[in-house]
């Protein structure tokens, strides 16, 4: 079946009807949005609705805003082109969230949120207001019932975690670190050390000359976030940082 529609196929609604459109647009985009303002994530509320309301606007547009410019029989219009390009534009704006920081990935679930939203968005403003509503109540069960389910599943014994510890140089606390991470159950894939500024430690960390960083690469059964708590106790270090693949949350 064409979804080519003639004018005339299909009436245009009234005003206040496509501001219903545009509210629930706005009402679910915020519900997707609050969550990840909660959450304090880079894109929260504001950005979450804001993309759902333009969403729901463009595809409003499409549908009714060309309808003084239709002629029956020889000008048609296509609103799932207008769709088509949301999916596509809507990436651009997903992928600028993404980004990548040494060997972590951040940003990946942020980036899908945005995509969904722009997905409810564009249903409301399509007259789908069953639909944009069961997606955004989808989103809040994959967002908040989900996680809970992923820390009670069988953890990888082989994915690579990183683990960052910075200590005075000059000192055997490499040693030790070693020894806590093997007495954890966990095996060191690879290891580096870097010299590191004082400007780079945390607000009131100061570092001093000397100071190193040693990255582990390690994977095991355990706990890679228990695991930088031991590390964090030692004494000298100054700073355990952890990146555990198996609880790792966007």
């Amino acid at each position: 079946m064409s979804h080519f529609l003639a004018a005339g196929a299909e009436a245009a609604p009234g005003i206040w009807s496509q501001a219903s459109q545009l509210g629930l647009a706005l009402l679910l985009s915020a519900v997707i949005g609050m969550e990840r303002e909660m959450r304090q994530k880079s894109a929260g509320l504001r950005t979450h609705t804001l993309v759902g309301v333009g969403a729901a606007l463009f595809m409003l547009i499409s549908k009714y805003g060309f309808t003084d410019v239709l002629e029956p029989g020889r000008v048609v219009l296509d609103p799932s082109r207008v769709a088509a390009q949301i999916v596509t534009g809507i990436g651009f704006l997903g992928a600028g969230l993404i980004f990548v920081r040494r060997d972590s990935v951040r940003g990946l679930t942020t980036a899908a949120g945005i995509w969904l939203t722009a997905a409810v968005g564009a249903a409301a403003g399509a007259r789908l207001p069953i639909l944009a509503t069961l997606a955004t109540g989808a989103y809040l069960l994959v967002a908040l019932a989900l996680p809970p389910v992923t820390r009670r599943l069988p953890r990888s014994a082989t994915a690579i975690s990183v683990i960052r510890v910075r200590y005075p140089g000059g000192r055997d606390i490499l040693r030790q670190v070693l020894g806590v991470a093997t007495g954890h159950g966990f095996a060191v894939d690879q290891m580096s050390t870097e010299e590191m500024d004082s400007g780079l430690l945390q607000a009131g960390q100061a570092s001093g000359p000397g100071t190193v960083e040693v990255v582990l690469h390690v994977y095991g059964k355990g706990s890679v976030n228990d695991l930088a708590t031991q590390l964090s106790e030692l004494p000298g270090v100054h700073a355990v940082m952890a990146d555990d693949v198996n609880t790792r949350a966007d």
